[in-house]
């Protein structure tokens, strides 16, 4: 990986691309820091330093910011709505005829559903900051901390407004410095505006593992989890290359006096075939009987049944339903993602076949029994993966958003990979001398 690196910042081209990139980061970072309007800084910093490893339902939403959110900054909801519109259109895409005939378009039909994506994400925002500004208003953001209901000193709905309108703005500008790194950049702008918010993380929690530790001054708690995760990066690495290729054969065909086909190829099917999403997804709905507690008022039994078992995150039941619904939501996501009666038509229009396997409906079963059983190691790893801060760093004083387990390791680990990939197929596209010799 370094080595790629080091030689695309020798090329001139990937360089300025490569410098690009870092340059959009700074100010992605920057603005992660500009508090918005209306807001009173220091009552922020105090309440934060209050709720410290301690941030309660917010804190997956946080990690994603890179810190912003709980900072209320301008950049507050970071890339979140455009993550959820983007997942949302996809499951629509499957749901609605329209959007599944503007996918078959090509390059138009995946503009137009890239601008509804914009559409979505912009509503989306306005409905996060308006949340985020009423729980901020509250006092409800900072569980307490005394002056979590001094944050907004001004609450005139001009202020509120405002405030709204600066955050969706910010998210706006996510959005574009994004895009600008697709087209400018080294690619995956938004893949890897997440992975900064992500690894910006990393050294505050790594140092409250040291600061919290007992051992040596902290230093073997802190060694000690810097291996666990070392050895969770190789694992995740493993998992996330390992594919199940199904070999395809093209006929031969003859086409006026030319002959096509007759080539071999293969079908990749990666273990993990669903990515990050079941883990967002189970988060997600799980944050959603803790969010109606946490807003609820009184002290009613169903109340306090869902603080003590599905809000800390360390009861067997919170862990057991947030496992199941990983395995559940891999298996949904795949379904809906991966078509394989659509896969089988193609081969069979095309002059494929899988040796030994008739073409067409032999196939399309072929291919689902196939993905079913691959699946089954993909989503239990996905579960195990997402449990381990809870299960494995709980005695280091992790919090459940610990850096090095679960949607984070998973994100940083697949958005590097891709990363790293783009770097080497743009390295080879301008080394010649191969074909020179």
């Amino acid at each position: 990986m370094l080595t790629a690196f080091a030689r695309a910042f020798k090329t001139p081209d990937l360089r300025k691309k490569l410098l690009f990139t870092l340059g959009i980061i700074v100010i992605y970072r920057i603005g992660t820091h500009i508090p918005i309007p209306g807001v009173d800084y220091q009552n922020v910093q105090t309440c934060i330093d209050v709720a410290k490893g301690n941030q309660g339902l917010f804190g997956l939403v946080n990690m994603f910011s890179g810190g912003a959110l709980l900072q209320i900054t301008i950049f507050a909801l970071g890339i979140m709505p455009y993550i959820t519109a983007s997942i949302i259109l996809q499951l629509l895409t499957v749901v609605i005829p329209r959007l599944e005939a503007l996918k078959k378009e090509g390059l138009a039909g995946t503009a137009k559903i890239t601008q509804y994506t914009r559409y979505l994400t912009v509503a989306l925002a306005v409905l996060q900051g308006t949340g985020l500004v009423a729980t901020a208003r509250s006092g409800a953001l900072f569980q307490g901390c005394p002056v979590a209901s001094e944050i907004v000193p001004d609450q005139s709905i001009f202020v509120t407004i405002t405030m709204v309108i600066t955050m969706t703005a910010g998210t706006a500008v996510v959005m574009w410095l994004g895009e600008l790194v697709t087209d400018r950049g080294i690619g995956n702008g938004m893949s890897i505006l997440m992975f900064i918010s992500i690894a910006a993380t990393f050294p505050s929690a790594l140092w409250a593992i040291k600061t919290q530790g007992s051992l040596a001054g902290g230093w073997i708690e802190f060694g000690t989890v810097v291996l666990v995760g070392l050895f969770m990066v190789g694992l995740v690495v493993f998992v996330e290359q390992a594919q199940r290729r199904i070999p395809v054969q093209y006929a031969k065909r003859m086409i006026g006096r030319r002959s096509y086909g007759g080539t071999s190829t293969y079908i990749p099917l990666k273990v993990n075939q669903a990515g990050v999403i079941p883990v967002i997804f189970a988060s997600s709905l799980l944050y959603i009987p803790a969010l109606i507690a946490q807003f609820s008022s009184g002290n009613s039994s169903w109340k306090t049944w869902i603080e003590s078992h599905l809000v800390k995150g360390d009861h067997p039941i919170y862990i057991t339903l947030y496992f199941l619904l990983i395995v559940f939501f891999a298996f949904f996501y795949v379904a809906i993602s991966f078509n394989p009666e659509e896969v089988a038509d193609n081969m069979k229009k095309y002059g494929g076949f899988i040796p030994g396997i008739r073409a067409g409906r032999p196939t399309a079963e072929y291919l689902s029994y196939v993905l079913n059983r691959i699946t089954w190691p993909g989503s239990l790893y996905l579960g195990l993966i997402a449990l381990v801060p809870t299960m494995a760093l709980a005695g280091f004083g992790a919090n459940q958003n610990f850096p090095f387990g679960g949607t984070s390791i998973l994100i940083i680990v697949g958005v590097g990979l891709e990363t790293v990939k783009q770097i080497e197929s743009q390295l080879q596209q301008r080394n010649y001398e191969g074909f020179l010799r």
